[in-house]
This record gives structure tokens, C-alpha cells and sequence, in this order.
């Protein structure tokens, strides 16, 4: 039989940025523990949150999610390469596709000068913090990659700029099921 309620405890950190990224992963491999969660998602620009999290998650399936190609300069990508490799040979896997609220949306918002559904999700999922649009949007493309499960919880890492500073408890869901995705716990987030 489940228990009535859950108590568990989230930090909140009085600034945001890059600085928290050690205490977020030791705060989500902690919650994973307890929770006996295998499935870690990790925000990552150049590669070295990724890098970071996969001398921390060592037997966890460790998702490192970067920005699509093409994001600021035609067809290159931030990551790092070597980081890359480093990620690829501890095990971990790595995702690279499209933003789940960008997309073809923000092809409209720059052509056209005007917002679309997807923007206006992502930026009211942003009262909450930059980390917190980007958990959920990360859970989307796993899903949507078939990486995850959305039967399963999983843990989701991202951060404001660079590093972490939000990790979160989640059921994914698939873009085109969005409102089926549910915010289980904030383990940690800036409050700002």
C-alpha cells in the first residue's frame, strides 16, 4: 500500500548559476538513491555539466542532452567534442534534436514577429525558473526519442546559462502528450 504523503526536502539556492552545479548533482544523486530512480537527464552546452555528471552517476543510465546544430551559427555545434567522447566512453548517452518549445515555432517568431503556442508554454514554465522549462523540455525530446519512458520517473538536471541549478523529479511525457507531463518534485531550483 502507498504512503498518504511523501515528505521530501528542496533547496533553494539564493543566486542562480553555474556555482550551484556540484550541489545540484550531489542533491539529485541523493534523491535518485531514495527514490531507486536509474534515469538521470543532464543539461548540457559545451559538455562539462555532462562530464561532471558522469563521474557522479556512475551505474545510472546518464541522458546528456545538448542544443541542436545550428542553434546560434549555421550547422556547428557547442559541444565540445572532446568532452563528448569522455561522455560517450563512461557510458553516457548522447541526445541532439531539436528544442520541444522551439522548433519551427521560434522560425515563425523570427519571420514573422509573432509568439506561437510552444514559446508561450516555455516562457510561463520560466516564472518558475530557466532550469525548471528546461527539465520538462528535456523529458519531451527523451521521450519523443524513445530514451526514456513515460511510464518511468526520472531525474532532470539543467541550469540557468551554464552549469545546473534545478533538478527535478519527473514523468515525461512525448511532446505531442505535453500535458501529460507531470513535475513530481523540485529537488532543487534558484529562488530568484
Amino acid at each position: 500500500m502507498e504512503p498518504k504523503s511523501v515528505t521530501a526536502s528542496t533547496v533553494y539556492f539564493h543566486r542562480p548559476g553555474k556555482e550551484n552545479t556540484d550541489e545540484t548533482l550531489k542533491l539529485a544523486l541523493k534523491r535518485a538513491e531514495e527514490l531507486s530512480l536509474k534515469t538521470i537527464l543532464v543539461a548540457t552546452t559545451g559538455g562539462d555539466t555532462g562530464v561532471s555528471a558522469m563521474s557522479l552517476f556512475q551505474g545510472y543510465k546518464v541522458i546528456v542532452v545538448t542544443h541542436c546544430y545550428g542553434l546560434h551559427h549555421p550547422d556547428e555545434q557547442e559541444f565540445d567534442p572532446e568532452k563528448k567522447a569522455v561522455i560517450e566512453a563512461e557510458g553516457g548517452i548522447i541526445l541532439t534534436t531539436t528544442h520541444a518549445f522551439a522548433g519551427v515555432s521560434r522560425a515563425a517568431r523570427t519571420k514573422f514577429n509573432t509568439y506561437q503556442t510552444s514559446e508561450l508554454m516555455a516562457n510561463t514554465l520560466k516564472i518558475f525558473g530557466e532550469g525548471t522549462k528546461v527539465v520538462c523540455e528535456m523529458a519531451m525530446m527523451a521521450a519523443d526519442s524513445g530514451l526514456v519512458k513515460t511510464t518511468e520517473e526520472i531525474i532532470a538536471i539543467a541550469g540557468t546559462g551554464r552549469g545546473a541549478d534545478t533538478a527535478a523529479v519527473l514523468k515525461p511525457a512525448h511532446a505531442h502528450n505535453f500535458f501529460d507531463l507531470r513535475v513530481k518534485e523540485i529537488i532543487c531550483k534558484p529562488r530568484f
